[in-house]
């Protein structure tokens, strides 16, 4: 596919600095721009590279002001970013989808399978599954009996998906995740013996989430362990039973919440984020990398780092502080020695 900075310009609503027939046909890193590429300058600190990126057009913010010539033609929208991630996905929506079923699937006979699906090779469907219209599932996925899927949910190549989960429209689970594990319930017998719980929920996904590779999310013991609409998940993350997450909450790698917490909507978790079970996270709340949450989070819209995790500015100040201790272990040494000395010639 090819299009002009005037198509562009025109489909994003952005104005042009330069050619207005200057063609694209592909997309490119800014600082790896060759000729017929799109590029786009969002951050600061990547500046430089459009005075040498050999790409056709720049998609840059409307208050862009560049300090040296620029060869390239600009397109100036509202934040350069989104219009440049809203390229990407018409590119990837006129993809060609895969349809049909591989004759090495097998569907179990009361299966519901809505139109339009794709099911790979060696993939298995239980019973009483209920697939929605425009499903894509990828070979050797696993989806266990009485489980839903909703319309247009993407499932990749070795997903397992445990019995009477619910996955909603949209969804997207990368490979090797796997949904509806059991929960992590043993109830002590002895100093060295634990009797299994038996984990009796399920797990449930609402609409338009999307699940990175290689997460665990488990089930509930009873009830649901629930990710709410709009949630995005990182590869690496571990979801305990009976936690619930908030709306358009978003977590990066290797964080791992514990059983029955329960995270509130709009909240960012970087990564390596642990949560100990039974706390509450309020409302857009954001939590810097590797911290460790080891109670209620009240207020809203808090920045918290360190572990256990405190207001950012007051962990700022105390790293300071941290970074100092050798030199006042030094002078509180010094300080002994000088005390001690003093006693003696007291007495």
């Amino acid at each position: 596919m090819e299009f002009t900075a005037a198509a562009l310009a025109e489909l994003l609503k952005g104005e042009i600095s330069g050619d207005p027939e200057k063609k694209v046909n592909t997309i490119a890193k800014i600082e790896d721009g060759k000729e017929g590429a799109l590029s786009f300058l969002a951050n600061p600190k990547y500046e430089h590279f459009i005075y040498s990126t050999g790409s056709s057009i720049v998609l840059v913010n409307r208050d862009f002001v560049p300090s040296s010539p620029v060869k390239a033609t600009l397109i100036r929208v509202r934040n350069a970013y989104e219009s440049f991630a809203f390229l990407m996905t018409l590119v990837d929506q006129s993809r060609p989808k895969k349809k049909g079923v591989h004759q090495t699937a097998v569907i179990e006979e009361s299966a519901r399978i809505g139109e339009d699906v794709y099911i790979g090779a060696f993939a298995y469907i239980g019973e009483n599954c209920v697939i929605g219209n425009y499903c894509r599932i990828y070979p050797h996925t696993y989806i266990g009996d009485n489980t839903k899927i909703g319309d247009e949910s993407l499932i990749y190549s070795g997903v397992r998906i445990y019995h009477e989960c619910i996955i909603g429209n949209n969804c997207t689970i990368h490979s090797g995740s796997v949904i509806g594990s059991d929960g992590f319930g043993f109830a002590p017998q002895s100093e060295t013996e634990f009797m299994k719980i038996p984990q009796l929920g399920n797990v449930i996904l609402e609409d338009h989430v999307e699940i990175g590779a290689n997460v665990a999310i488990d089930r509930a013991t009873l009830g649901s362990t629930i990710i709410r609409r709009g949630v995005k998940l990182d590869n690496l993350i571990q979801i305990g039973h009976n936690v619930e997450i908030g709306e358009n909450t978003v977590m990066a790698g290797q964080s791992g919440i514990a059983g029955s917490a329960k995270i509130g909507k709009n909240c960012m978790l970087a990564g390596q984020v642990g949560i100990v079970g039974h706390v509450k996270v309020a409302d857009n709340t954001r939590i810097g990398a590797q911290s460790g949450v080891s109670g209620d989070i009240k207020e809203e819209n808090q920045i918290l780092t360190g572990s256990p995790a405190i207001e950012h500015r007051t962990f700022l100040k105390s790293s300071v502080i941290f970074r100092k201790l050798p030199e006042f272990k030094s002078k509180i040494d010094y300080l002994e020695q000088e005390l001690e000395f003093l006693k003696r010639n007291m007495i």
